[in-house]
């Protein structure tokens, strides 16, 4: 009896491209899963990223742009090595039903080339499902403001995009993870996502479902989410679909979601009771009017665990921007929580200018450094440093050279120095000291505009009671004259 060969392929081709590095890694990672049914390609402009490429196909792109040693995590020379090879990418698409872009958003060829690759397959009529990775944020502003912008393009050449932020991986894993091992959690969950859905196109498993299904749920549907659940033991199915609709990789709830795709994987022990009970799980936290479809799968590498992925997607522009909303003030709570400095109270400008003139008023009119010391780097020579009554006289620099006994008592400028000679001329006898110095009643002259001669002599102001007492001869000077009358009277 002759063998009737088919009209038509009766399997869908459905194609995962891994766009620059991460997506490269996510690829690798998929293979080494022993994903089936799909062809593989490795887009990037680092030659030596393609080499230990496990993927069937690999595209070299950008080679007159990057030389083949990438782009240094430019998106703009990303996209620019993706327009120089578009050819080879329009190639690598054609005649897919169903194609996977996976990108690492933040960096350069994956950032910059993604969006060209996801058109060329929309161009080439295929269903395009994207799916990225926001950077961690100890990797930094430019790096998450490059994957926004990524994301932002991506979206626009998709039917559905599924956003992984890696943040959201840190509550999946244990606190003591090494850092290799987090980036791998990120791609596995490239690789379970896709798989998630590839599977229910392409492995016959307990429940079926064909391209059709998919197609239905994630035709221009947008931006979906997705959570992952895995668990074993006695009560593994509620277990398994509980963390997939509470998982921090889905953010917020799926009961606004319109169409939600699941499927349930597990080894050879799994039982129809036990996808009934995922199935009824996810189903009562859904909408009642949303569009469900899933599948189950055996994967005999899973003796003794479960597995569940959904994909949520079909969520109205009202519910993206709650969502948005949310996410803002949770960033602006986070930015104002680093800054030190308080926010500051709108003024308007006519009340700034009444302040700005009663300010003027009043420093006008007082002085507002009466209790702190003088800036004395900002005082010139001139002006009157001391506040005290006693205050001591100052010099200028240019008495430096003077000694300091004859710097202290220098004579303020503006009044003469007065010569003082001390002899034995009876009006100059008076009640004075020993020294011949007036003690009763000296005072200092008041400083008045703080400027100082140059001193010539050591002497002090004559007072009042100094003219009118004469001063008194030192006893030395009284024997002396004493000796001298008796001289005289003996001759």
């Amino acid at each position: 009896m002759p063998q009737v060969e088919p009209a038509i392929e009766t399997f869908a081709r459905i194609k995962v491209v891994g766009v620059g590095g991460a997506g490269g890694a996510a690829i690798n990672r998929m293979v080494d899963a022993g994903i089936t049914g799909v062809d593989f390609i490795a887009i990037n402009t680092d030659a030596q990223a393609l080499h230990h490429s496990k993927a069937n196909q690999k595209i070299h792109i950008g080679k007159e742009t990057s030389k083949g040693l990438g782009v240094g995590a430019d998106p703009a020379l990303g996209q620019k090595a993706a327009e120089e090879s578009l050819e080879d990418i329009q190639k690598s698409v054609a005649g897919a039903d169903m194609v996977f872009v996976t990108i690492g958003a933040g960096g350069g060829t994956g950032s910059g080339a993604g969006h060209i690759v996801a058109k060329a397959a929309q161009d080439a009529g295929a269903l395009v499902v994207g799916f990225a990775t926001k950077p961690f944020a100890f990797e930094g502003e430019k790096r998450r403001r490059n994957a926004d912008t990524a994301i932002e393009k991506l979206s626009t050449n998709v039917d559905t995009l599924i956003v992984v932020p890696n943040d959201k991986l840190l509550q999946t894993i244990d606190r003591r993870t090494p850092l290799l091992e987090a980036f791998k959690v990120a791609d596995d969950v490239l690789r379970q996502g896709v798989q998630g859905i590839s599977d229910l196109i392409t492995v016959h498993g307990l429940v079926n479902l064909d391209f059709a299904d998919v197609k239905t749920v994630m035709q221009n549907a947008g931006t979906a989410l997705m959570g992952i659940g895995r668990a074993s033991g006695e009560n593994r199915a509620i277990e398994a679909a509980t963390q997939s609709i509470s998982s921090p990789l889905l953010e917020v709830s799926i009961d606004g979601a319109r169409g939600i795709l699941f499927n349930v994987i597990g080894g050879l022990d799994i039982s129809m009771h036990e996808i009934n009970t995922v199935a009824e799980t996810i189903t009562a936290a859904a909408d009642e009017e949303a569009n469900i479809i899933f599948g189950a799968t055996i994967n005999p590498d899973l003796e003794g665990e479960l597995i569940v992925t959904v994909v949520a997607t079909g969520f109205d522009d009202a519910y993206w921007t709650r969502r948005n909303a949310s996410a803002a003030r949770l960033i602006k709570q986070v930015d104002e929580a680093k800054s030190p400095t308080p926010a500051t109270s709108h003024v308007d400008d006519a009340t700034m200018a009444d302040i700005d003139m009663d300010f003027h008023n009043q420093k006008a009119s007082q002085d507002f450094h009466d209790d702190q010391a003088p800036n004395i780097w900002t005082l010139s020579d001139d002006q009157n440093i001391g506040q005290d009554t006693h205050e001591a006289d100052e010099f200028a620099d240019k008495e430096i050279d003077k000694p300091s006994f004859l710097r202290r008592f220098g004579l303020r400028k503006d009044k003469p120095s007065p010569e003082i000679t001390w002899d034995d001329k009876p009006e100059n006898n008076g009640a004075n000291n020993d020294d011949g110095h007036d003690r009763t009643s000296q005072e200092e002259p008041a400083a008045s505009d703080g400027e100082y001669g140059e001193i010539t002599e050591v002497v002090q102001e004559p007072t009042a009671s100094a003219e009118k007492s004469p001063v008194e001869p030192t006893k030395g000077e009284k024997k002396s004259k004493k000796s001298a009358q008796n001289s005289q009277s003996k001759n």
